[in-house]
């Protein structure tokens, strides 16, 4: 059944979000069905955590030489205001 722009506008108005299509195993989809498993909010916090797992490491790998030219002054220098450290 063909949907028109005004059914899938309202369909996907929730802020934010953004209706998606995704190729799911069939068995997997049926048992998360059984299971009464939210698809999109499970795929939504898997993709967010994801993204923000990938989002670190692009970071450390973007700053891997400052990372280690600090490591080194503090190897060679100690920490800053380290003589003030009450613990």
């Amino acid at each position: 059944m063909p949907t028109t722009p005004i059914a899938r506008r309202a369909r996907s108005a929730v802020p934010g979000k953004r209706a998606t299509n995704l190729s799911l195993s069939i068995d997997v989809l049926e048992a998360a069905k059984d299971l009464e498993i939210n698809l999109s909010q499970v795929c939504d916090n898997y993709l967010r955590e994801l993204v923000r797992r990938e989002q670190e490491r692009k970071w450390r790998e973007d700053h891997a030489e400052f990372i280690a030219a600090y490591n080194a002054t503090v190897d060679a220098e100690g920490l800053p205001l380290d003589e003030w450290r009450s613990f």
